[in-house]
């Protein structure tokens, strides 16, 4: 692959993470932690982004108080980004990728756009579904990557597959998504076949989403534009205007362009992938010991069974337990039943904010 054909992936790594509190802090949002193994979600997204004859280097998109942590695990990785910007405030996806195709000095760049904090277990599959889908990115169409459901799930948006596009291996057009169903409705989908869980990685041109931006959301547009036009440089680090970017709406990338634009196409994928939006979901997906628990740290646990406990600071002993998230980080605890952990962001809310 000649180097104006490389792809630019486009790192967001912007995310609070209250979902997996206590662990997941605002100073220290899941994607820096190492929650799956030896290196943060950070790091692993990084890693699957190392092949050079695909890839160029990274434009990250993240939080200017999370610039420190960043760095210091780029550094460990021994990789570097062609752009490291920095936002000043949160306005969601949207107006973050708009803020990288800015950057991209060749507007036809064609950009993977990936959250920070996901796992994808079979790296090869997902690299195989980048490739054949760049065609497609070449030609101006917005792809999207749609995961193969494993069951109703009811904490993803769905995308259904219309008609496949003339000329791609494995590509179809987007019909219509779906924002996170009940578990009926998510039933019903996966009986009728042709839908697929929204993972919120795209692959398209510079340019193509910027246009797209541009019609359905001009003011977005006008505020990035604004924002990278004052921005300041220091090196390859970016830090946009705050006062023009603050004018911009705050919305993500599915509401603000993907529903709304005609040529949208998606690509199915099975590439082991976990969003690890919850500590439920860090159960699914991690190797359980002979007694059905996950568990790291000092943990003791006797004649206990399908729990998910995490020790951080303190030693934790169970007996004749079962079905129980355990979550300890220095001087919190957190226990909830295993199936209700996607409520644990309330918990956070509460208390973060004291009441």
């Amino acid at each position: 692959m000649n180097l104006p054909d490389l792809i630019t992936p486009v790192i967001l790594s912007g995310g609070s993470g209250t979902r997996l509190w206590p662990v997941s802090t605002a100073e220290r949002p899941k994607q820096f932690l190492k929650l799956t193994g030896p290196l943060s979600m950070f790091q692993m997204t990084l890693e699957r982004c190392q092949d050079r004859s695909l890839f160029d280097l990274p434009i990250l998109v993240g939080g200017a108080k999370h610039v420190v942590l960043a760095n210091e695990q780029m550094e460990r990785m021994e990789t570097q980004a062609a752009f490291h910007i920095l936002e000043p405030c949160p306005r969601s996806t949207a107006p973050a990728i708009a803020l990288a195709a800015l950057a991209c000095e060749d507007p036809q760049r064609v950009m993977l756009v990936i959250p920070s904090d996901h796992v994808i277990k079979d790296i090869s599959a997902f690299q195989d579904a980048v490739r054949q889908s760049l065609p497609l990115a070449k030609a101006q169409w917005l792809v999207t990557f749609g995961i193969e459901p494993s069951g109703p799930e009811t904490g993803y948006g769905y995308i259904q597959q219309g008609e496949p596009i003339a000329g791609s291996s494995n590509s179809y057009a987007a019909r219509r998504f779906v924002e996170k169903p009940g578990r009926d409705a998510a039933k019903k989908m996966l009986a009728a076949g042709g839908y697929h869980w929204n993972a919120g990685i795209f692959l398209f041109r510079a340019d193509s989403y910027l246009q797209a931006l541009g019609k359905y959301a001009p003011e977005m547009l006008t505020a990035a534009q604004k924002a990278m036009q004052l921005a300041k440089k220091d090196k390859n680090e970016i830090r946009p205007d705050e006062a023009s970017f603050a004018l911009s709406p705050s919305d993500s990338i599915d509401y603000a362009v993907m529903e709304k634009a005609d040529k949208v196409a998606v690509t199915p994928v099975n590439p082991g992938w976990s969003d690890v939006g919850s500590w439920d979901s860090l159960f699914d997906i991690s190797v359980p010991d002979d007694q059905s628990n996950v568990t790291s740290g000092d943990v003791l646990a006797i004649d206990a069974n399908n729990n998910l406990i995490h020790a951080d600071g303190l030693e934790i002993s169970v007996l004749g337990i079962s079905d129980l998230i355990i979550i300890a980080n220095g001087n919190k605890l957190m226990i909830v039943p295993r199936g209700q952990s996607q409520n644990v962001k309330e918990i956070a809310a509460k208390r973060m904010t004291g009441d």
